[in-house]
Protein backbone atom coordinates (compact mmCIF):
# COMPACT_ATOMS: atom_id res chain seq x y z
CA UNK A 1 0.00 0.00 0.00
CA UNK A 2 1.35 3.50 -0.82
CA UNK A 3 2.48 5.57 2.13
CA UNK A 4 2.14 9.23 3.02
CA UNK A 5 5.71 9.79 1.81
CA UNK A 6 4.74 9.12 -1.83
CA UNK A 7 4.50 12.59 -3.37
CA UNK A 8 4.70 12.07 -7.14
CA UNK A 9 1.84 11.15 -9.44
CA UNK A 10 2.06 9.82 -12.99
CA UNK A 11 -0.41 11.64 -15.22
CA UNK A 12 1.05 10.29 -18.43
CA UNK A 13 1.14 12.81 -21.30
CA UNK A 14 -1.33 15.26 -19.73
CA UNK A 15 0.04 18.79 -19.45
CA UNK A 16 0.03 19.96 -15.83
CA UNK A 17 -0.69 23.69 -15.46
CA UNK A 18 0.66 24.42 -12.00
CA UNK A 19 -0.22 27.36 -9.79
CA UNK A 20 -1.59 29.60 -12.51
CA UNK A 21 -2.53 33.17 -11.56
CA UNK A 22 -6.19 34.05 -11.12
CA UNK A 23 -6.60 35.91 -14.46
CA UNK A 24 -5.21 32.96 -16.39
CA UNK A 25 -7.43 30.44 -14.58
CA UNK A 26 -10.49 32.57 -15.28
CA UNK A 27 -9.48 32.96 -18.92
CA UNK A 28 -9.02 29.21 -19.36
CA UNK A 29 -12.24 28.33 -17.52
CA UNK A 30 -14.20 30.65 -19.81
CA UNK A 31 -12.43 29.41 -22.97
CA UNK A 32 -13.12 25.80 -22.00
CA UNK A 33 -16.83 26.51 -21.44
CA UNK A 34 -16.69 25.76 -17.72
CA UNK A 35 -18.60 28.90 -16.74
CA UNK A 36 -19.64 32.42 -17.66
CA UNK A 37 -18.48 35.77 -16.34
CA UNK A 38 -21.04 37.57 -14.20
CA UNK A 39 -21.43 41.36 -14.20
CA UNK A 40 -19.60 41.61 -10.85
CA UNK A 41 -16.54 39.86 -12.31
CA UNK A 42 -17.10 36.49 -10.66
CA UNK A 43 -17.12 33.36 -12.78
CA UNK A 44 -20.35 31.41 -12.34
CA UNK A 45 -20.20 27.64 -12.76
CA UNK A 46 -22.66 24.76 -12.74
CA UNK A 47 -21.76 21.77 -10.57
CA UNK A 48 -23.95 19.30 -12.43
CA UNK A 49 -26.42 17.00 -10.74
CA UNK A 50 -24.72 17.33 -7.35
CA UNK A 51 -25.37 20.84 -6.00
CA UNK A 52 -24.14 20.06 -2.50
CA UNK A 53 -21.97 17.64 -0.61
CA UNK A 54 -22.56 13.91 -0.99
CA UNK A 55 -22.14 12.61 2.58
CA UNK A 56 -23.60 9.19 1.78
CA UNK A 57 -20.88 8.72 -0.83
CA UNK A 58 -17.94 9.60 1.45
CA UNK A 59 -15.68 6.74 2.56
CA UNK A 60 -12.64 6.45 4.81
CA UNK A 61 -9.93 3.87 4.25
CA UNK A 62 -9.97 1.43 7.16
CA UNK A 63 -6.44 0.57 8.21
CA UNK A 64 -4.96 -0.86 11.40
CA UNK A 65 -3.14 2.39 12.10
CA UNK A 66 -6.30 4.49 12.45
CA UNK A 67 -9.10 2.00 13.05
CA UNK A 68 -9.31 2.44 16.83
CA UNK A 69 -9.39 6.23 16.61
CA UNK A 70 -12.41 6.50 14.32
CA UNK A 71 -16.09 6.87 15.22
CA UNK A 72 -17.25 4.38 12.59
CA UNK A 73 -20.85 4.56 11.42
CA UNK A 74 -23.04 6.52 9.04
CA UNK A 75 -20.65 9.48 8.93
CA UNK A 76 -17.40 7.53 8.81
CA UNK A 77 -18.05 4.71 6.35
CA UNK A 78 -15.23 2.26 5.80
CA UNK A 79 -13.61 1.29 2.52
CA UNK A 80 -10.93 -1.38 2.25
CA UNK A 81 -7.37 -0.58 1.13
CA UNK A 82 -7.92 -2.82 -1.90
CA UNK A 83 -11.00 -0.88 -3.02
CA UNK A 84 -9.23 2.39 -2.34
CA UNK A 85 -6.39 1.26 -4.63
CA UNK A 86 -8.83 0.23 -7.35
CA UNK A 87 -10.80 3.48 -7.27
CA UNK A 88 -7.67 5.60 -7.25
CA UNK A 89 -6.39 3.68 -10.27
CA UNK A 90 -9.67 4.36 -12.11
CA UNK A 91 -9.46 8.07 -11.32
CA UNK A 92 -5.84 8.27 -12.42
CA UNK A 93 -6.61 6.46 -15.69
CA UNK A 94 -9.43 8.95 -16.30
CA UNK A 95 -7.17 11.94 -15.69
CA UNK A 96 -4.36 10.55 -17.86
CA UNK A 97 -6.78 10.76 -20.79
CA UNK A 98 -7.15 14.53 -20.36
CA UNK A 99 -5.03 16.83 -22.47
CA UNK A 100 -4.68 19.41 -19.71
CA UNK A 101 -4.77 19.14 -15.93
CA UNK A 102 -4.42 21.79 -13.26
CA UNK A 103 -2.41 21.79 -10.06
CA UNK A 104 -2.64 24.02 -7.01
CA UNK A 105 -0.16 23.95 -4.13
CA UNK A 106 -0.91 25.75 -0.89
CA UNK A 107 -1.56 25.47 2.81
CA UNK A 108 -4.31 24.66 5.27
CA UNK A 109 -3.77 26.46 8.56
CA UNK A 110 -2.83 30.11 9.01
CA UNK A 111 -0.73 29.38 12.11
CA UNK A 112 2.62 28.26 10.71
CA UNK A 113 3.09 25.95 13.71
CA UNK A 114 0.10 23.83 12.73
CA UNK A 115 -0.33 24.15 8.96
CA UNK A 116 -0.13 21.39 6.39
CA UNK A 117 0.85 21.48 2.71
CA UNK A 118 -1.88 20.58 0.22
CA UNK A 119 -1.65 19.77 -3.50
CA UNK A 120 -4.85 19.69 -5.56
CA UNK A 121 -5.02 18.08 -9.03
CA UNK A 122 -8.12 18.85 -11.11
CA UNK A 123 -9.36 18.42 -14.66
CA UNK A 124 -11.23 21.75 -14.68
CA UNK A 125 -9.66 25.19 -14.43
CA UNK A 126 -12.43 26.54 -12.23
CA UNK A 127 -11.80 23.81 -9.66
CA UNK A 128 -8.20 24.96 -9.48
CA UNK A 129 -9.43 28.55 -9.04
CA UNK A 130 -11.69 27.31 -6.23
CA UNK A 131 -8.71 25.71 -4.50
CA UNK A 132 -6.65 28.88 -4.99
CA UNK A 133 -9.45 30.88 -3.38
CA UNK A 134 -10.23 28.60 -0.43
CA UNK A 135 -6.77 27.43 0.60
CA UNK A 136 -3.83 29.60 1.67
CA UNK A 137 -1.57 30.41 -1.25
CA UNK A 138 2.13 29.61 -0.97
CA UNK A 139 4.75 32.17 -1.84
CA UNK A 140 6.48 31.58 -5.21
CA UNK A 141 9.77 30.91 -3.42
CA UNK A 142 8.12 28.08 -1.48
CA UNK A 143 6.95 26.21 -4.57
CA UNK A 144 10.31 25.24 -6.06
CA UNK A 145 10.85 22.22 -3.81
CA UNK A 146 7.25 21.62 -2.80
CA UNK A 147 6.50 18.34 -1.02
CA UNK A 148 2.87 18.18 -0.03
CA UNK A 149 1.48 16.56 3.09
CA UNK A 150 -1.98 15.99 1.57
CA UNK A 151 -2.98 15.26 -2.02
CA UNK A 152 -6.41 15.74 -3.60
CA UNK A 153 -7.14 14.00 -6.91
CA UNK A 154 -10.35 15.36 -8.41
CA UNK A 155 -11.87 13.32 -11.23
CA UNK A 156 -15.23 14.99 -10.88
CA UNK A 157 -16.56 14.33 -14.39
CA UNK A 158 -16.00 10.59 -14.15
CA UNK A 159 -18.91 8.32 -13.21
CA UNK A 160 -18.61 4.83 -11.75
CA UNK A 161 -20.53 2.29 -13.82
CA UNK A 162 -20.11 -0.68 -11.48
CA UNK A 163 -19.93 0.81 -7.97
CA UNK A 164 -20.69 -2.40 -6.06
CA UNK A 165 -17.48 -3.87 -7.47
CA UNK A 166 -15.55 -1.29 -5.47
CA UNK A 167 -17.52 -1.43 -2.24
CA UNK A 168 -19.49 1.79 -2.80
CA UNK A 169 -23.15 2.37 -3.52
CA UNK A 170 -23.42 4.77 -6.46
CA UNK A 171 -21.75 6.65 -9.28
CA UNK A 172 -20.17 9.11 -6.85
CA UNK A 173 -17.34 8.26 -4.47
CA UNK A 174 -15.28 10.56 -2.28
CA UNK A 175 -12.61 8.38 -0.69
CA UNK A 176 -10.06 9.52 1.85
CA UNK A 177 -7.07 7.91 3.52
CA UNK A 178 -5.70 9.35 6.75
CA UNK A 179 -2.54 7.24 6.46
CA UNK A 180 -1.77 7.90 2.80
CA UNK A 181 -2.95 11.52 3.31
CA UNK A 182 -4.86 11.38 0.07
CA UNK A 183 -8.35 12.22 -1.20
CA UNK A 184 -9.87 10.93 -4.44
CA UNK A 185 -13.07 12.51 -5.78
CA UNK A 186 -15.10 10.69 -8.41
CA UNK A 187 -18.42 11.61 -9.99
CA UNK A 188 -19.21 15.01 -8.45
CA UNK A 189 -18.22 18.47 -9.65
CA UNK A 190 -19.36 20.11 -6.42
CA UNK A 191 -16.18 21.91 -5.39
CA UNK A 192 -16.96 22.00 -1.67
CA UNK A 193 -15.88 18.35 -1.39
CA UNK A 194 -12.26 19.49 -1.78
CA UNK A 195 -12.21 21.97 1.07
CA UNK A 196 -14.24 19.78 3.42
CA UNK A 197 -11.94 16.81 2.87
CA UNK A 198 -8.99 18.82 4.17
CA UNK A 199 -11.05 20.09 7.10
CA UNK A 200 -11.80 16.43 7.85
CA UNK A 201 -8.07 15.70 7.72
CA UNK A 202 -7.29 18.55 10.12
CA UNK A 203 -10.05 17.35 12.44
CA UNK A 204 -8.15 14.09 12.74
CA UNK A 205 -4.60 15.42 12.88
CA UNK A 206 -4.92 18.52 15.09
CA UNK A 207 -6.14 16.87 18.33
CA UNK A 208 -2.93 14.83 18.44
CA UNK A 209 -1.08 18.17 18.41
CA UNK A 210 -3.14 19.64 21.23
CA UNK A 211 -5.28 21.80 18.94
CA UNK A 212 -9.09 21.87 19.03
CA UNK A 213 -10.45 21.89 15.42
CA UNK A 214 -13.76 23.75 15.03
CA UNK A 215 -16.51 24.18 12.44
CA UNK A 216 -16.94 27.85 13.28
CA UNK A 217 -16.36 31.41 12.14
CA UNK A 218 -14.29 33.93 14.10
CA UNK A 219 -13.78 37.66 14.37
CA UNK A 220 -12.02 40.17 16.63
CA UNK A 221 -12.73 43.68 17.85
CA UNK A 222 -10.90 46.21 15.72
CA UNK A 223 -9.77 48.22 18.75
CA UNK A 224 -9.25 45.39 21.24
CA UNK A 225 -7.25 42.39 20.06
CA UNK A 226 -8.25 40.47 23.20
CA UNK A 227 -11.95 40.61 22.28
CA UNK A 228 -12.16 37.52 20.08
CA UNK A 229 -15.42 35.70 19.26
CA UNK A 230 -16.15 32.34 17.65
CA UNK A 231 -19.49 31.29 16.09
CA UNK A 232 -20.42 27.62 15.79
CA UNK A 233 -23.29 26.65 13.53
CA UNK A 234 -24.51 24.40 10.76
CA UNK A 235 -25.25 25.64 7.25
CA UNK A 236 -27.96 28.31 7.17
CA UNK A 237 -27.68 29.38 10.82
CA UNK A 238 -25.77 32.61 10.14
CA UNK A 239 -22.13 31.69 10.77
CA UNK A 240 -20.83 33.67 7.81
CA UNK A 241 -23.37 36.50 8.05
CA UNK A 242 -22.81 37.26 11.73
CA UNK A 243 -19.03 37.03 11.62
CA UNK A 244 -18.88 39.52 8.71
CA UNK A 245 -19.34 42.49 11.03
CA UNK A 246 -18.43 45.99 9.78
CA UNK A 247 -17.22 46.90 13.28
CA UNK A 248 -14.99 43.88 13.74
CA UNK A 249 -12.19 42.22 11.80
CA UNK A 250 -12.85 38.83 10.22
CA UNK A 251 -10.53 35.94 11.06
CA UNK A 252 -12.49 33.42 8.99
CA UNK A 253 -16.00 32.20 8.24
CA UNK A 254 -15.97 28.40 8.53
CA UNK A 255 -13.02 26.35 9.84
CA UNK A 256 -10.59 27.13 12.67
CA UNK A 257 -8.18 25.66 15.17
CA UNK A 258 -7.95 26.68 18.83
CA UNK A 259 -4.48 26.18 20.28
CA UNK A 260 -2.69 27.40 23.38
CA UNK A 261 -1.67 30.38 21.23
CA UNK A 262 -5.25 31.30 20.27
CA UNK A 263 -7.51 30.87 17.24
CA UNK A 264 -6.34 30.45 13.64
CA UNK A 265 -8.16 30.04 10.34
CA UNK A 266 -7.66 26.78 8.48
CA UNK A 267 -8.60 28.41 5.16
CA UNK A 268 -7.53 31.31 3.00
CA UNK A 269 -10.99 32.27 1.79
CA UNK A 270 -14.72 32.09 2.41
CA UNK A 271 -17.41 29.82 0.98
CA UNK A 272 -20.68 31.62 1.65
CA UNK A 273 -24.26 30.70 0.92
CA UNK A 274 -25.58 33.45 -1.31
CA UNK A 275 -29.28 32.68 -1.56
CA UNK A 276 -31.19 35.97 -1.08
CA UNK A 277 -27.92 37.85 -0.72
CA UNK A 278 -28.28 41.63 -0.95
CA UNK A 279 -26.11 44.71 -0.54
CA UNK A 280 -28.49 46.05 2.12
CA UNK A 281 -28.43 43.04 4.44
CA UNK A 282 -24.91 41.64 3.94
CA UNK A 283 -22.76 44.38 2.40
CA UNK A 284 -19.37 42.84 3.26
CA UNK A 285 -20.18 39.55 1.53
CA UNK A 286 -21.95 41.21 -1.40
CA UNK A 287 -18.93 43.44 -2.12
CA UNK A 288 -16.46 40.59 -1.70
CA UNK A 289 -17.90 38.70 -4.68
CA UNK A 290 -15.91 40.07 -7.59
CA UNK A 291 -13.17 39.05 -10.03
CA UNK A 292 -11.38 36.03 -8.61
CA UNK A 293 -14.57 34.72 -6.98
CA UNK A 294 -16.56 31.68 -8.01
CA UNK A 295 -20.36 31.53 -7.98
CA UNK A 296 -21.78 28.01 -7.87
CA UNK A 297 -25.19 27.25 -9.40
CA UNK A 298 -26.27 30.89 -9.28
CA UNK A 299 -28.68 32.04 -11.98
CA UNK A 300 -27.27 34.85 -14.14
CA UNK A 301 -29.32 37.00 -16.51
CA UNK A 302 -28.29 35.93 -20.05
CA UNK A 303 -28.19 39.54 -21.28
CA UNK A 304 -27.03 41.68 -18.36
CA UNK A 305 -25.08 38.88 -16.63
CA UNK A 306 -26.35 40.19 -13.29
CA UNK A 307 -26.57 37.39 -10.68
CA UNK A 308 -30.07 36.65 -9.41
CA UNK A 309 -29.37 35.77 -5.79
CA UNK A 310 -33.06 35.18 -5.11
CA UNK A 311 -33.37 32.40 -7.67
CA UNK A 312 -33.55 28.78 -6.55
CA UNK A 313 -33.75 27.52 -10.13
CA UNK A 314 -30.72 25.27 -9.68
CA UNK A 315 -30.69 24.87 -5.89
CA UNK A 316 -31.17 26.73 -2.63
CA UNK A 317 -27.54 25.89 -1.87
CA UNK A 318 -26.08 28.57 -4.14
CA UNK A 319 -22.54 29.40 -3.08
CA UNK A 320 -19.92 32.09 -3.52
CA UNK A 321 -16.19 31.89 -2.90
CA UNK A 322 -13.88 34.81 -2.31
CA UNK A 323 -10.40 35.13 -0.83
CA UNK A 324 -10.13 36.76 2.58
CA UNK A 325 -8.33 39.65 0.91
CA UNK A 326 -11.69 40.62 -0.65
CA UNK A 327 -12.96 41.48 2.84
CA UNK A 328 -11.76 44.97 3.70
CA UNK A 329 -11.56 44.21 7.41
CA UNK A 330 -10.02 40.73 7.23
CA UNK A 331 -7.21 39.77 9.61
CA UNK A 332 -4.13 38.83 7.60
CA UNK A 333 -2.59 36.43 8.49
CA UNK A 334 -5.76 34.91 9.92
CA UNK A 335 -4.75 34.41 13.53
CA UNK A 336 -6.15 35.86 16.75
CA UNK A 337 -5.96 35.43 20.51
CA UNK A 338 -8.03 33.39 22.93
CA UNK A 339 -11.82 33.73 22.50
CA UNK A 340 -13.68 35.86 25.02
CA UNK A 341 -17.06 34.67 23.75
CA UNK A 342 -18.26 31.48 22.08
CA UNK A 343 -21.67 31.57 20.37
CA UNK A 344 -23.64 28.51 19.28
CA UNK A 345 -26.08 29.23 16.43
CA UNK A 346 -29.29 27.23 15.99
CA UNK A 347 -32.03 28.01 13.48
CA UNK A 348 -34.92 26.48 15.40
CA UNK A 349 -37.86 26.11 13.01
CA UNK A 350 -40.17 25.01 15.84
CA UNK A 351 -40.11 28.47 17.44
CA UNK A 352 -39.22 26.96 20.82
CA UNK A 353 -35.67 27.97 21.77
CA UNK A 354 -35.09 31.43 23.27
CA UNK A 355 -33.41 33.92 20.95
CA UNK A 356 -30.53 34.17 23.40
CA UNK A 357 -29.33 32.11 26.37
CA UNK A 358 -26.20 32.19 28.48
CA UNK A 359 -24.88 28.66 29.02
CA UNK A 360 -23.23 27.08 32.02
CA UNK A 361 -20.09 25.01 31.28
CA UNK A 362 -22.19 21.84 31.47
CA UNK A 363 -24.84 23.28 29.15
CA UNK A 364 -22.09 24.34 26.75
CA UNK A 365 -20.87 20.77 26.48
CA UNK A 366 -24.42 19.41 26.16
CA UNK A 367 -25.53 21.75 23.36
CA UNK A 368 -22.19 21.42 21.57
CA UNK A 369 -22.53 17.65 21.49
CA UNK A 370 -26.10 17.80 20.18
CA UNK A 371 -25.33 20.47 17.54
CA UNK A 372 -28.98 21.30 16.90
CA UNK A 373 -30.65 23.18 14.06
CA UNK A 374 -33.63 22.45 11.79
CA UNK A 375 -34.23 21.18 8.29
CA UNK A 376 -36.99 23.11 6.55
CA UNK A 377 -39.75 21.78 4.32
CA UNK A 378 -38.69 21.64 0.69
CA UNK A 379 -34.95 21.72 1.25
CA UNK A 380 -34.59 17.97 0.74
CA UNK A 381 -36.66 15.34 -1.04
CA UNK A 382 -39.25 13.94 1.33
CA UNK A 383 -39.03 16.77 3.87
CA UNK A 384 -42.58 18.14 4.07
CA UNK A 385 -42.41 19.80 7.50
CA UNK A 386 -39.64 21.12 9.75
CA UNK A 387 -37.42 18.41 11.16
CA UNK A 388 -34.80 18.58 13.92
CA UNK A 389 -31.28 18.22 12.64
CA UNK A 390 -28.68 17.13 15.18
CA UNK A 391 -25.08 17.21 14.01
CA UNK A 392 -22.53 16.48 16.72
CA UNK A 393 -20.18 19.36 17.48
CA UNK A 394 -21.99 21.47 14.86
CA UNK A 395 -20.01 19.59 12.22
CA UNK A 396 -20.71 15.87 12.46
CA UNK A 397 -20.01 15.04 8.78
CA UNK A 398 -16.46 16.34 9.17
CA UNK A 399 -15.51 14.66 12.46
CA UNK A 400 -13.56 11.39 12.16
CA UNK A 401 -13.09 10.97 15.92
CA UNK A 402 -15.79 10.38 18.54
CA UNK A 403 -17.73 13.56 19.43
CA UNK A 404 -16.58 13.39 23.07
CA UNK A 405 -12.99 13.98 21.93
CA UNK A 406 -13.98 17.40 20.60
CA UNK A 407 -16.45 18.18 23.40
CA UNK A 408 -13.77 17.51 26.00
CA UNK A 409 -11.40 19.85 24.18
CA UNK A 410 -14.08 22.55 24.12
CA UNK A 411 -14.71 22.19 27.86
CA UNK A 412 -10.98 22.42 28.55
CA UNK A 413 -10.58 25.56 26.41
CA UNK A 414 -13.52 27.49 27.86
CA UNK A 415 -12.39 26.61 31.39
CA UNK A 416 -8.78 27.70 30.85
CA UNK A 417 -9.74 30.96 29.15
CA UNK A 418 -12.90 31.83 31.14
CA UNK A 419 -14.77 32.00 27.83
CA UNK A 420 -18.46 32.88 28.02
CA UNK A 421 -20.71 30.59 25.98
CA UNK A 422 -24.07 31.58 24.47
CA UNK A 423 -26.85 29.86 22.51
CA UNK A 424 -28.32 32.13 19.83
CA UNK A 425 -31.50 31.06 18.02
CA UNK A 426 -31.57 32.55 14.51
CA UNK A 427 -34.75 30.65 13.64
CA UNK A 428 -38.42 31.29 14.33
CA UNK A 429 -40.43 33.19 16.91
CA UNK A 430 -44.18 33.45 17.60
CA UNK A 431 -44.78 29.95 16.28
CA UNK A 432 -43.16 27.29 14.15
CA UNK A 433 -42.12 27.70 10.52
CA UNK A 434 -45.24 28.50 8.49
CA UNK A 435 -46.97 30.17 11.45
CA UNK A 436 -44.42 32.35 13.19
CA UNK A 437 -41.73 34.51 11.62
CA UNK A 438 -37.97 34.35 11.51
CA UNK A 439 -36.14 36.53 14.01
CA UNK A 440 -35.32 39.89 12.52
CA UNK A 441 -31.67 40.05 11.51
CA UNK A 442 -31.49 43.46 13.19
CA UNK A 443 -32.47 41.88 16.52
CA UNK A 444 -29.98 39.05 16.07
CA UNK A 445 -27.21 41.52 15.27
CA UNK A 446 -28.18 43.59 18.33
CA UNK A 447 -27.87 40.51 20.54
CA UNK A 448 -24.48 39.64 19.09
CA UNK A 449 -23.32 43.25 19.57
CA UNK A 450 -24.44 43.21 23.20
CA UNK A 451 -22.56 39.95 23.81
CA UNK A 452 -19.37 41.20 22.22
CA UNK A 453 -19.29 44.66 23.79
CA UNK A 454 -19.73 43.19 27.26
CA UNK A 455 -23.23 44.58 27.92
CA UNK A 456 -24.50 41.14 28.91
CA UNK A 457 -21.55 40.06 31.02
CA UNK A 458 -23.55 40.23 34.26
CA UNK A 459 -27.05 40.49 32.83
CA UNK A 460 -30.03 39.36 34.90
CA UNK A 461 -31.61 36.20 33.51
CA UNK A 462 -34.70 34.04 33.93
CA UNK A 463 -34.71 30.27 33.55
CA UNK A 464 -36.62 28.48 30.82
CA UNK A 465 -38.95 25.99 32.57
CA UNK A 466 -38.29 23.11 30.16
CA UNK A 467 -34.83 23.68 28.69
CA UNK A 468 -33.30 25.24 31.81
CA UNK A 469 -31.66 27.90 29.66
CA UNK A 470 -30.75 31.24 31.22
CA UNK A 471 -32.51 33.94 29.20
CA UNK A 472 -31.45 37.62 29.51
CA UNK A 473 -34.35 39.82 30.63
CA UNK A 474 -33.12 42.75 28.57
CA UNK A 475 -30.84 43.31 25.59
CA UNK A 476 -30.16 46.79 24.15
CA UNK A 477 -32.03 47.26 20.88
CA UNK A 478 -34.29 44.21 21.33
CA UNK A 479 -37.90 44.36 22.60
CA UNK A 480 -38.09 42.58 25.96
CA UNK A 481 -41.15 40.53 24.90
CA UNK A 482 -39.05 38.85 22.21
CA UNK A 483 -36.59 37.40 24.72
CA UNK A 484 -38.99 34.87 26.23
CA UNK A 485 -40.25 32.63 23.38
CA UNK A 486 -43.42 31.56 25.17
CA UNK A 487 -44.61 35.16 25.32
CA UNK A 488 -44.39 35.47 21.53
CA UNK A 489 -46.92 32.67 20.94
CA UNK A 490 -50.64 33.41 20.93
CA UNK A 491 -51.34 30.09 22.65
CA UNK A 492 -49.07 29.39 25.62
CA UNK A 493 -50.29 25.81 25.97
CA UNK A 494 -49.42 25.13 22.33
CA UNK A 495 -45.94 26.50 22.97
CA UNK A 496 -45.51 24.22 25.99
CA UNK A 497 -46.54 21.19 23.96
CA UNK A 498 -44.12 22.03 21.16
CA UNK A 499 -41.30 22.72 23.62
CA UNK A 500 -41.84 19.34 25.29
CA UNK A 501 -41.77 17.61 21.91
CA UNK A 502 -38.46 19.23 21.00
CA UNK A 503 -37.06 18.46 24.46
CA UNK A 504 -37.90 14.79 23.93
CA UNK A 505 -36.01 14.83 20.64
CA UNK A 506 -32.95 16.28 22.40
CA UNK A 507 -33.17 13.55 25.02
CA UNK A 508 -33.46 10.85 22.38
CA UNK A 509 -30.40 12.23 20.64
CA UNK A 510 -28.23 12.62 23.75
CA UNK A 511 -28.38 8.87 24.41
CA UNK A 512 -25.71 8.54 21.71
CA UNK A 513 -23.11 10.14 23.96
CA UNK A 514 -21.23 8.77 26.97
CA UNK A 515 -21.46 11.94 29.03
CA UNK A 516 -21.24 12.68 32.74
CA UNK A 517 -24.32 12.94 34.91
CA UNK A 518 -23.70 16.69 35.28
CA UNK A 519 -23.63 17.26 31.53
CA UNK A 520 -26.70 15.09 30.94
CA UNK A 521 -28.56 16.99 33.66
CA UNK A 522 -27.82 20.22 31.77
CA UNK A 523 -30.24 19.16 29.04
CA UNK A 524 -34.01 19.79 28.92
CA UNK A 525 -36.65 18.33 31.20
CA UNK A 526 -39.05 15.89 29.54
Amino acid sequence: MPTATDRTLDFGTAVIHANLPVPRLVELALARGEGVLASNGAITCDTGDRTGRSPNDKYLEDTAGIHGNIDWGKVNQAISPENFDALEALAMDHLRQRRDLFRFDGYAGADTNYRCKVSVFTEEAWHSLFAKTLFINAEPSELANWKQDWTIINAGSMKLTDPAKYGVTGGVAIIQSLERKKVVIIGTRYAGEMKKSIFYAMNYDLPDRGVFPMHCSANVDRKDAKNVAIFFGLSGTGKTTLSADPNRDLVGDDEHGWSDRGVFNIEGGCYAKCIKLSLATEPEIFKAIRFGSVLENTTVDPVTRVPDYDSTKRTENTRATYPLSHIANAVMPSVAGQPTNCIFLSADAFGVLPPLSKLTPEQAQYYFLNGYTSKLAGTEAGVTEPQPNFSACFGGPFMPRAPMVYATMLADRIRKNATDVWLLNTGWTGGAYGVGSRFKLAYTRAMVTAILNGSLKNVKTTTHPIFGLHMPVEVPGVPSEVLDPRKTWKDGAAYDASAKQLAAKFRANDTKFAISDAVRAAGPTV
